[in-house]
This record gives C-alpha cells, structure tokens and sequence, in this order.
C-alpha cells in the first residue's frame, strides 16, 4: 500500500500562483494539489504556513568551513560532511551541489589536501544512506593555480559531477578589480603588511600568466568532453563575458558588474549572485548589488554561497522589497536552478514532480518548521 499524507490548510507556493489550500502526497510524488480544505480525516493543519518547494543550491562553500572550522584545524571527514548535510537540510535545501575547490588559493593552501577526501567522503555518506539532502558536485576550478590539474583529473570522472566552473583570483581581476578592495579584504582576513601583499600580489599575478591559459583551456575540453555545465565565475568586463560565451559557457556566476550581467543576459546566459550579497544589501568585496541587478531583471538564479540559510531568506527579501512574486521568487531559488541542470522532476510544487518540500511560518521571521525530500521528512 502507498503511504499517503496530506497537507491541509497552507499557503502553496506553485509555479505562476500562491494557493491556499492542500497538497496530497502519495509516496515520493506530489499527487494533487488542491483549492481550499481536504474532507479528508487524515488530513493536516499546517495552520496556513506556507509551503514552498525544496530550494536547489547550485554554490556552497559550507562544506569546507566544517572540515577546516578553523585554520589549521582539519576536522575528519564523515562528522563534517554530516554536520554540513544537517545544516543544508535544516536551511530548506533538498538538492545542493557541493563547491569542491581545485586549485589551492593563498592562504587555503590546504584545498589540496581535502579536494579528495571531501569527495570520497560525499560518496561514503551517499552510499552508506546517511545523508538527508541528495548531494551532486560543483568542481570550483582555480585556474591560475599549479595544482588545480592534478584535482581536476582526480575528481571530474565522478558521475555526481554537474556543474564545473572557471575562476581566476587574481588581485585586479573579475572579484577584486578595485585594487584597494583587494588590499582591504587581504590584510583584514589574513594580516598582511603592505610589503607582504606587494609580494602576494607579484607571485599571483605571474601564476596567472604561466598557469592561467593552459589550465583554462584543458577545463573547457574536459567540460566539452563529457557535456557537463560550465559556469564562468566573477566576470567583470564584457570581454570576460565573450570569452566565457565562446569557450560554451552557460551560466555567469556572480558577474561583478551591471555591464558583465548585461552582456551575459543579452547572450543568453543565466545569471546566478549570492544570497548574502541580497541579504546584506550588497557584496562583501565592492561589487556589484544582488538587489540592483534583480530590478533590472538580470537574476535567474541565487547562491547561498556561504550561508546557507540566506537562500530561503533571499527568496522571501525579494518579495519583500516588491522585486518579484512570491512565484517569481521561488522560481530564482529552486525551479530555474533544477531545470538549468536537468532536473526536472523537482524545483517546483506540481503535481507529477518529487515531494522536495519546505513547510515555513511566516511571523515576523521566517521559521522553517519541516523539510521533506522525496516525501520523506529529513529536517
């Protein structure tokens, strides 16, 4: 016998409309949603919250701040990958893909050390049936790096791999272009002198030169080869954008620029920024507003990037501020991703589609009360 339930008396954010009335899941399906109250004994009162579909993430760096929780520190494996998983759950994220860095990055020199364990560590918890949320994999390729080629071959054979992207840290490039960003956020987070990041800033810009062509090159083969999505990260110039365009770039990961977003926009790509940058009120590095760019109608897509909670949180602010719908919103956090890599069967609250869901009251704050993934309850 299929095991049934229903959701009675919520607020059901589908697709084009916000229902109130009840949802009917029947297995790991969505099987009927419907206008007003179910007659059905069974039925629950979820006491008008809403229900919203199961976010997709399609750029978390969570993962590695529970394996390296402070510098120095690498805590092991299987309990950071856990204690990342709850955290993506209970944030309403039913599908994330996680953000593995190959390529170290000055002062994260110890990405080397775990690109391979984060990933054996994934699989495990995947096969062993520990994890709540389903976990796919986003290769973060730093490509000015010496040993982002050596990461790269180890992990894109991986058939969870969906999404690779470009990204080039180099100080005046795409994130940091203002210099005296760059010099800001440097000393503050790592305390460097002024001879120290002059040095820093000589020693990355020769690895861009000498690694940065031949490295770029092999990931758009190697993304070619296999048909999988690739993304360029932090694009500031227009020419940033042609270039992406002309090596199969799909999608613009958080361009720094109105002028970037407006080129990728008008070439057909989708454009994702970070939650916390809209959650905030704009980008922790000088860039360009989250906010700014969804009044322009130039956000498809949000990232939680390094907050997880800031992806349901970013949805409710865009209606809050009157930039979208309450449809319009869920869309930029759950239904444009999933279809942006295929996965069509989730992203949105219809019948036909998985029972990746999110019960949340509305008072004030935003309280996620039930995490549903397949119909089965994970937070």
């Amino acid at each position: 016998m299929i095991a049934e339930r229903i959701l009675d008396n919520a607020r059901i954010i589908c697709p084009d409309a916000v229902i109130d009335g009840h949802l009917v899941i029947r297995g790991d399906l969505i099987v009927a949603i419907e206008e007003g109250r179910s007659r059905s004994p069974a039925a629950e009162d979820l006491e008008g919250d809403y229900l919203t579909p199961g976010l997709v993430e399609l750029h978390t760096d969570n993962v590695e701040r529970h394996l390296i929780p402070r510098p120095g520190v690498v805590w092991p494996t299987m309990p950071a990958i856990l204690a990342h998983d709850a955290t993506i759950a209970s944030a309403g994220i039913t599908t994330v893909l996680d953000a593995i860095a190959c390529g170290s990055d000055h002062g994260k020199e110890w990405r080397r050390d775990i690109c391979d364990t984060t990933v054996w560590g994934i699989d495990q918890a995947r096969r062993g049936g520990h994890l709540r949320a389903e976990h796919l994999l986003h290769l973060r390729c730093e490509i000015v790096a010496a040993d982002m080629p050596e990461a790269f071959a180890k992990a894109i054979d991986n058939p969870y791999v969906r999404l690779v992207s470009i990204m080039d840290h180099t100080p005046g490039a795409r994130q940091f272009v203002d210099m005296d960003k760059f010099r800001e956020y440097y000393k503050g987070k790592h305390g460097l002198s002024d001879r120290e990041l002059d040095t820093m800033i000589a020693e990355r810009q020769a690895m861009r030169d000498e690694h940065g062509p031949r490295n770029r090159a092999e990931v758009v083969a190697e993304t070619r080869r296999r048909d999988i999505t690739l993304a360029s990260h932090d694009d500031a110039t227009v020419e940033h954008v042609n270039e992406a365009v002309s090596d199969g770039v799909r999608i613009a990961e958080f361009p720094t620029t109105v002028a970037a977003a407006e080129a990728a926009h008008a070439q057909g790509l989708a454009t994702v920024m970070g939650a916390p940058n809209l959650v905030r009120g704009g980008s922790h590095s000088g860039n360009v507003a989250a906010g700014d760019l969804a009044r322009l109608g130039l956000l498809d897509c949000l990232s939680s990037d390094y907050v997880p909670i800031s992806l349901m949180q970013g949805a409710w602010q865009l209606n809050e501020e009157g930039i979208m719908s309450l449809p319009e919103a869920f869309r930029v956090v759950a239904g444009q991703p999933a279809a942006m890599l295929g996965l069509h069967d989730r992203g949105e609250l219809e019948a036909g589609k998985r029972a990746d869901i999110a019960r949340v009251h509305r008072n004030g704050a935003t309280v996620i009360r039930e995490v549903l993934r397949g119909g089965q309850r994970i937070a």
